[in-house]
């Protein structure tokens, strides 16, 4: 990995640039692309698709699955059959890791629920909390599965109250949902199951079929037609945020066990080609031996090119003078999981602005985050834990204003009213609240 030494050089290599990284296609994917949509451009691509569902609806998602996916679907929803079955090809052991994942995530987002606004009433004005009616989870899959991502996404919104979830996700090359997937959903009580992925699976939620229904909220993580087919539909629908490549961001001392935080670069770097796998340390020393650990612990990896091809792109070991400098560097890039492996790492939570998760300690490994922990691992990345927040319950609640006033508070008020109005030259709000005062008088 490159080491970069100083706080400046740091400081320049750390700064967010506006990029559309996650935006990027190989020459191969743009020859396929232009094959089936006409285009090289995935965003044109993707409108294609959108419009296609806005318009056919069920038919359009039969024809892109196998178009896309090569799998020819008879029926879109799985059925509960289906999902008793899949308990029959899923390991004793698994759906035993998934129970308690599922009981200390939701454990978790109660918590949450308890120690959130409440409703109240004051001065004739209220303050209202409703859950979301229907919300669409979509979760990754084809060739491969992530029944982490379906507990972390689908719990939430269920803890939160919302009257209807459902799951999208891309059957296998056999046509059927994953079984582990089925498994995830059933433990989190997700209510409806749809075969369907991609960019189509997200015009479905936001527009609604025959066979889908339309939700007021899209979550969950996806490549980059997912990312973008979300971006196409918000104000549509709403969408819990636009994913980009994975992130790890380590801030460690003399004190720190080289092994672990080697073990934890290359666990967020086999993520993705794309992924960051970034240490800021005070000490030379360290930084030598955990490129020493990350040559060492790469041997054997199934997943090795990935994360060889990660570090080298986008992987970094800086060296800076004190623990200071490194929490700056690191509110500076924001990052989606921030590693606190220093002495005394308690002691540097309140001086963290920008992050999506903290880890603190040795014992806190981000690979606990992204399974059992408890909260969310739907997490803020490229830069944007600077302004926004962790998967939570309120993602799932709207809030509403309530207006209930009575004659003394018309009275209190009213002139004030008028006034702003008629400097705003809308002089028919300025008669609403008047006649009010003469209906009165």
């Amino acid at each position: 990995m490159r080491i970069i030494e100083g706080f400046e050089s740091a400081k320049s290599a750390l700064s967010r640039q506006a990029t559309a990284e996650f935006h990027l296609v190989s020459p191969a994917l743009r020859q396929r692309l232009t094959a089936m949509f006409g285009t090289e451009d995935p965003e044109l691509a993707v409108k294609q698709i959108i419009n296609q569902v806005r318009n056919r609806g069920d038919e359009a998602l039969f024809d892109f699955t196998l178009k896309i996916d090569g799998v020819e679907l008879t029926s879109l929803e799985v059925t509960k059959e289906q999902i008793a079955g899949a308990y029959q090809e899923v390991d004793e052991e698994l759906v035993s890791a998934l129970k308690l994942a599922a009981g200390r995530i939701r454990s978790f987002h109660t918590t949450q629920k308890d120690n959130i606004g409440r409703e109240f009433v004051e001065l004739g004005l209220s303050q209202l909390i409703r859950p979301l009616g229907l919300v669409g989870v979509y979760v990754p899959g084809g060739t491969a599965c992530y029944p982490s991502t379906v507990l972390m996404t689908t719990i939430p919104a269920k803890v939160a109250g919302v009257k209807e979830v459902i799951l999208a996700t891309p059957p296998g090359p056999n046509g059927v949902v994953s079984p582990p997937t089925l498994v995830a959903a059933d433990i989190a009580h997700v209510d409806r199951i749809f075969c369907i992925g991609g960019a189509q699976a997200i015009a479905a939620l936001a527009f609604g079929t025959k066979s889908i229904p339309r939700v007021d909220k899209i979550c969950g993580p996806g490549n980059i037609f997912v990312v973008l087919a979300k971006k196409l539909v918000y104000g549509i629908v709403d969408i819990d945020g636009l994913p980009g490549p994975s992130e790890v961001l380590i801030i460690a001392d003399e004190t720190a066990n080289p092994g672990y935080c080697a073990a934890d670069l290359l666990a967020q770097a086999e993520h993705d080609p794309l992924a960051s796998a970034i240490l800021i340390t005070t000490s030379p020393r360290l930084a030598d031996e955990v490129n020493q650990q990350v040559e060492q612990q790469l041997k054997g990896l199934p997943r090795k090119d990935i994360a060889v091809e990660s570090l080298g792109n986008r992987g970094k070991i800086v060296v800076v003078t004190t623990v200071d400098e490194a929490i700056e560097l690191a509110n500076l890039y924001a990052p989606e999981h921030l590693c606190l492996m220093v002495d005394k790492a308690a002691s540097c939570i309140s001086k963290i602005s920008n992050a999506g998760c903290i880890f603190v300690g040795e014992k806190s490994t981000v690979a606990l985050g992204d399974y059992v922990a408890g909260p969310s691992h739907v997490l803020p990345t490229g830069g944007t834990a600077r302004f926004s927040s962790p998967l939570n319950i309120t993602d799932f609640i709207k809030f509403i204003n309530l207006v209930n006033l009575d004659e003394a508070s018309l009275k209190q008020l009213a002139p004030a009213a008028s006034i702003i109005a008629r400097a705003e030259g809308l002089e028919a709000h300025a008669r609403a609240v008047e006649k009010r005062l003469q209906s009165n008088s």
